[in-house]
This record gives structure tokens, C-alpha cells and sequence, in this order.
């Protein structure tokens, strides 16, 4: 999680600046490498599921193989060959260097995902299961935003001391740039320090769960299943309503979450004015959101989960038009991180503890099926994926157009603008789109385990008739 946080923070900004490649290069590299990630994700889920169950269980030597590479894949993310290659051959670099990571992230997410399906218990045990991963995951969040606010506090001090050293007056008309000499090298040191920090933190926290977790068997596992064909598989999985209503709720809203927080920095230094202040809103939101996943955990035992993500993602809608209105009000941006902090963290929790109740739902609909378990960790993986790819690469498109230059000092009033409407109204409007699908999602937890019980019951007698006959 440290990792995404991180590329979600700074690689634009990161390539845009430090680079100081051109933003339709930057768009075309961030939507592609998400793009593969998410067409890999189902065929990993798929490869995943068709695997053979090993002494140390069937996921684990996919997370066991994929940890030491995806940690040098990240490595490479950060380190720019300059004076060694063209811009295009840096082009290249960067979009293979991307793409190789996020292909070894889906080896290592798939089976990371499935696994909550695989520790035991029942369904209050999931979702209790589920609620410590998403709360020390946003606590990941919190030490990866505080390492990265380093690093863009780096970034901020020396391009200002570039651009006054330059003795380039602000015109509002027009963006101005330092010429590609005025090079950020302190804050490329930065950025390869912390991507040192985050890959040592990867390999910890991996071996922390090698030695951690236990596989267990699936919960509706019977030797007497099949496993269907892949494309069978994914026509079975999108034709069962529940999921289908979950994952379009999930990617609107997702879509619309990564939106504004691709484009926070940006609005942060460029609309707001408060680039220096960044690392303090962003350890608002990021420490809202920790704190909020427990109690949004407690709500939903009370009220259940369909209400409680609808109740906290609308909190999102105020907190971003007030920013966007008064965007220069310290106080008040501070104010609304909070709130955005816990609409966010609605969006961890919420969705993936859903999903659990919707495999169970499919797995009695459809008793003759076995091990589709990563395909629907997968392919929830992939729509996420893809809805973050569509959020940074149109980001970067709008502002191309817009005029963005990279390095530039400062900007003009169309760039701004377009971070405003980036930042605001069209997530907005994706919030509302994902609440629709979330109000007609027709699974209710209670009933449903209710059904599961009896389900489990029922099985258990067929078997035991079996044994006597």
C-alpha cells in the first residue's frame, strides 16, 4: 500500500518536474502502465485459481516469488538514467519500468486479496479480519504520506530557490519556466532515498506475512466442484447481479476518490497556494481516515454496510466544493481534509467488505463451481486499478491542454481552473454515479448469512447420507 500511496502522490509530479517530461508523455505512461495492470490482474486471478496447492498452501509462493522483484521493479521507477538516453529512450524507460511493476504487484495483490477468504471463520470473522487490513493499511498510508511530504517539501523548497534565483516575475497571463539547466537534483536524491525506504518496508512487512499467516481451505470447499474455463468464469462472474452492481458502485467511486487525490499536490501548489503547507493537509486526511475505518466498522454491525457507504462516501461532496471554493483558507482546506479523510476511508473499508458477502452469494447460487475465488478478488482489483489509470491519465491530458508546462514557476489561469474542476466537480459528479449502483445493490449481510447457515447445514447432511450409503 506504501507503494501506491507513493506512486499516487508523486510519480506525476515526479515526471512532470524532476523529469521534466512533456505532460502528454506523462499521461500516456501513467494511463498505460495502469491499463496493463488492470487487463493482468484477471489473468493472474486466473492463474492463481488454476494452481496447485503446495506444503505452504496455493497463494503463498505467488507472494513468496513476486516480493524481491517487485521491490527492485519499484526501484527502477525512481531512477532517472539522465544524460544516458533521449527523451524518447526515457519515455521507454519509465513505461517499462511501470509496467513491469505493476505486472509483479498483481502476482503479489491477487493472492494477497484472496487470502481473506482463506484465514477461517465465518462472516463477522471476515469482516473483523477485514477491518484490521484496511486500518493498518490507511496507518501505511499515513507513513508513506509523511515520507513522500518530505520528499515534495524538498521539491517545493529548491524549485522556489531556482525560480527566485532566475529572478522570474509572476505573470498571471502566461506559465513561466525555468530553463532545463535549473535541474532538481536535490529532490531526485529525495526520491530515490524514500523509494529505498519504501521497498525495505515492502520486504518487512511480505516477510512479516510469510511468517504470520496460515492458509486455510476455502469455506464452501467440495471435492465434488469444477472449475469452469476462464472466459466461462468472467461471463459467470458479470452476469451475477450483486457484483455487477458492487463493482460499477465501486470503480465510480473509486474513479472519482483518485481523481481528486492524483491531483492534490497539484492543487495544493498551483490553485491553493499551499504547497508548502501540503504535508500537514495531507497528514489530516491521511489521520482521519485511520481513525475513521474502526468506526465506520462499528457503524456498519448497527446499521449494515449498504447504508453505512452511502452515509460516508456523500460526505465527500461537501468537503470538496467547500475546498474548491475557498481553496486558499488554510483553516478551512484543513477542516475539510478531515472530512474528506473520512469519506475516504469509506472507500477501503466498505467495498471489500462487501465483496466476501458477494462470493458467498455466488458460491451458493452456483454449488458445481470451485476456486473462483481470485477471479473475483482479481477482477474487483482490476476495476480499481483501471478506474486510477483513467483518473491520472486524463489528469494529465486535461492539463496538457490546458497548458501545463513542466518545471514551470507559475501558471496560468487555465491550469488552475483546471485543477479546480479536476479536483471538484468532476469527482463529484463520478460520487454520484457510484451512489446510484451502491442504492440498488440488493445483497443484506444479515439474510444472507442466514442463508449461508442453512446452506452449510444442508451440505453437511448430503455428505454425511453419502458416507452411510
Amino acid at each position: 500500500q506504501i507503494t501506491a500511496i507513493s506512486i499516487g502522490i508523486s510519480l506525476q509530479i515526479f515526471l512532470l518536474d524532476v523529469v521534466q517530461m512533456q505532460a502528454s508523455y506523462v499521461s500516456m505512461i501513467l494511463f498505460v502502465s495502469r491499463a496493463w495492470d488492470a487487463v493482468t490482474d484477471p489473468l493472474v486471478g486466473y492463474l492463481v485459481s488454476r494452481s496447485k496447492r503446495t506444503p505452504i498452501g496455493k497463494l503463498t509462493p505467488w507472494l513468496l516469488l513476486s516480493t524481491p522483484l517487485g521491490v527492485l521493479s519499484y526501484l527502477l521507477l525512481w531512477f532517472e538514467p539522465r544524460g544516458l538516453m533521449s527523451q524518447p529512450l526515457s519515455v521507454l524507460w519509465f513505461l517499462t519500468a511501470a509496467c513491469l511493476f505493476e505486472t509483479l504487484m498483481s502476482c503479489y495483490n491477487v493472492p494477497y486479496l484472496s487470502l481473506n477468504m482463506f484465514l477461517g471463520g465465518d462472516q463477522r470473522d471476515r469482516d473483523s479480519a477485514t477491518a484490521y487490513r484496511m486500518s493498518v493499511e490507511m496507518v501505511a498510508m499515513l507513513l508513506a504520506s509523511v515520507i513522500q511530504g518530505q520528499v515534495v517539501a524538498v521539491y517545493n523548497t529548491e524549485k522556489q530557490e531556482a525560480c527566485q534565483q532566475l529572478g522570474q516575475a509572476h505573470d498571471p497571463s502566461q506559465s513561466t519556466s525555468p530553463p532545463q539547466t535549473a535541474s532538481l537534483q536535490e529532490t531526485q536524491k529525495a526520491f530515490l532515498t524514500s523509494s529505498l525506504v519504501m521497498g525495505a518496508l515492502f520486504f518487512l512487512c511480505s516477510l512479516v506475512l510469510f511468517l504470520g499467516v496460515k492458509e486455510q481451505q476455502a469455506p464452501l470447499c467440495s471435492d465434488n466442484k469444477v472449475r469452469p474455463p476462464y472466459l466461462t468464469s468472467l461471463k459467470m462472474l458479470i452476469c451475477h447481479i450483486p457484483y455487477q452492481r458492487l463493482v460499477l458502485g465501486f470503480v465510480f467511486s473509486a474513479l472519482a476518490m483518485q481523481m481528486s487525490w492524483s491531483n492534490f499536490v497539484l492543487f495544493c501548489s498551483h490553485a491553493a497556494g499551499l504547497g508548502a503547507q501540503f504535508q500537514y493537509l495531507l497528514l489530516a486526511l491521511l489521520g482521519s481516515a485511520c481513525i475513521a475505518v474502526p468506526l465506520w466498522q462499528a457503524v456498519l454491525l448497527r446499521i449494515g454496510k449498504k447504508a453505512t457507504v452511502i452515509i460516508g462516501l456523500s460526505l465527500f461532496i461537501p468537503a470538496v466544493i467547500i475546498v474548491a471554493c475557498v481553496p486558499s483558507n488554510l483553516p478551512v482546506f484543513m477542516t475539510m481534509c478531515i472530512l474528506m479523510g473520512f469519506s475516504i476511508a469509506t472507500v477501503f473499508l466498505l467495498p471489500w467488505s462487501m465483496l466476501p458477502d458477494v462470493v458467498d452469494d455466488f458460491a451458493m447460487k452456483h454449488p458445481s463451481c470451485k476456486d473462483l475465488e481470485p477471479l473475483f478478488f482479481s477482477c474487483y482489483a482490476f476495476c480499481n486499478k483501471l478506474a486510477g489509470g483513467l483518473s491520472v491519465g486524463i489528469s494529465a491530458m486535461i492539463l496538457q491542454f490546458a497548458g501545463y508546462r513542466a518545471g514551470a514557476c507559475h501558471h496560468a489561469d487555465g491550469v488552475v481552473m483546471a485543477l479546480i474542476v479536476l479536483f471538484s466537480p468532476v469527482p463529484i459528479a463520478l460520487l454520484l454515479m457510484g451512489l446510484v449502483f451502491f442504492c440498488t445493490y440488493p445483497i443484506n449481510e444479515r439474510q444472507l448469512q442466514e442463508q449461508l447457515t442453512t446452506y452449510v447445514i444442508i451440505d453437511q447432511f448430503k455428505k454425511t447420507a453419502v458416507i452411510r450409503l
